[in-house]
């Protein structure tokens, strides 16, 4: 079976499994294959949350969501003989299509298991890149046997969507080019799911400016994050219930270090405000969003987070927009229902 250093028990020097090396490395490995995305603003939205937001905008990276940037590096850490074998991962689309873009652009195969609810435009993005695509029940627990099997099978190397070091590192470049591009940011929004990104973001943002605030954006149908940050140890749910399908996974025993020390709070919005946030990216940024983009915004926009001491001390606020691969006929159906 396919392995190698990259989950378990593997971390950094601080005791996390990423750090601001691993993730520069990651920056100058991954740099020939995913775009520098640009940061947008909208005085508008400004005059609506009373903040400055700047939207960082993953929609427009390759294959459509910030994932390019873990499974290139993953993949492209590999050493040849490891590579030879393929790369297998499980995913509801995003690092799907992400894993299936990069070993195409390395020339090896992609082994893809998707679970059957996942939508049908990112199922689409596999086919494009050419992962083959392998059908799973929707439980984590059916993905991960699915999965297992498929490594069992080929030989196939594992690229897990965020409980690991690479897809970790990878994803913190996200920080590095924000920072880069508006130094002054004292607090970033991030969507959370497993927690791969928010845990890149964060070990990445904090290293450049220990001060820095970093907020998750989490959907009330799938608030286990929160719920494991009041429990002081990872919750994970009977099941899931919001529009926004990238955010359903549970945090991993790499990824819940970092939020629970390091992560400032969780803040919870429910389905209709994340369909509003979505809407305002689309009439007033006039960008694409899927619901997991537009968390962020939807985050910014809640009372929880006015009410809150956060609130009080941000101005300058970086906003991840982490994907913008919508199913139109889910996004019309979400719309008419408001």
């Amino acid at each position: 079976m396919g392995s190698r250093d990259g989950t378990g028990d593997s971390t950094g020097r601080q005791g996390y499994a990423a750090d601001i090396d691993s993730i520069r490395e990651a920056q100058a490995r991954i740099a020939p294959y995913v775009h520098r995305t640009p940061v947008l603003s909208s005085a508008s939205i400004d005059a609506m949350v009373g903040k400055q937001l700047f939207f960082k905008c993953e929609c427009f990276q390759k294959a459509g969501a910030f994932k390019i940037r873990g499974a290139s590096n993953s993949i492209f850490a590999l050493d040849d003989e490891q590579a030879s074998k393929g790369v297998v991962t499980h995913s509801s689309g995003n690092h799907a299509a992400a894993v299936a873009l990069a070993a195409k652009l390395r020339g090896i195969p992609a082994h893809i298991v998707i679970p059957r609810n996942a939508p049908a435009c990112k199922v689409e993005n596999v086919k494009r890149y050419g992962g083959h695509i392998i059908r799973s029940d929707v439980s984590i627990e059916s993905r991960e046997s699915v999965c297992k099997r498929v490594q069992e099978e080929t030989g196939a190397v594992l690229i897990h969507p965020f409980n690991d070091k690479y897809t970790i590192s990878g994803q913190g470049t996200v920080s590095l080019e924000l920072l880069e591009q508006v130094p002054e940011i004292d607090t970033i929004i991030v969507p959370i799911s497993g927690g791969g990104l928010i845990s890149g973001v964060t070990l990445a943002a904090k290293a450049i400016n220990p001060s820095i605030r970093i907020l998750a954006a989490e959907p009330k149908g799938a608030d286990d994050s929160a719920q494991s940050k009041a429990a002081g140890k990872i919750i994970t749910l009977p099941s899931t219930n919001t529009i926004a399908d990238g955010l359903r996974a549970f945090l991993g025993d790499l990824t819940w270090p970092v939020v629970r020390d390091l992560v400032d709070d969780v803040i919870v919005v429910d389905d209709t405000a994340i369909v509003d946030a979505m809407k305002m990216c689309y009439e007033i940024l006039k960008v694409a969003v899927e619901p997991s983009g537009a968390i962020g915004l939807a985050a910014a926009l809640s009372d929880e987070f006015k009410q809150s001491s956060a609130w009080h001390e941000s101005s300058k606020i970086g906003i991840i927009v982490s994907g913008g691969n919508v199913d139109l006929g889910t996004l019309w159906e979400s719309l008419y229902k408001q």
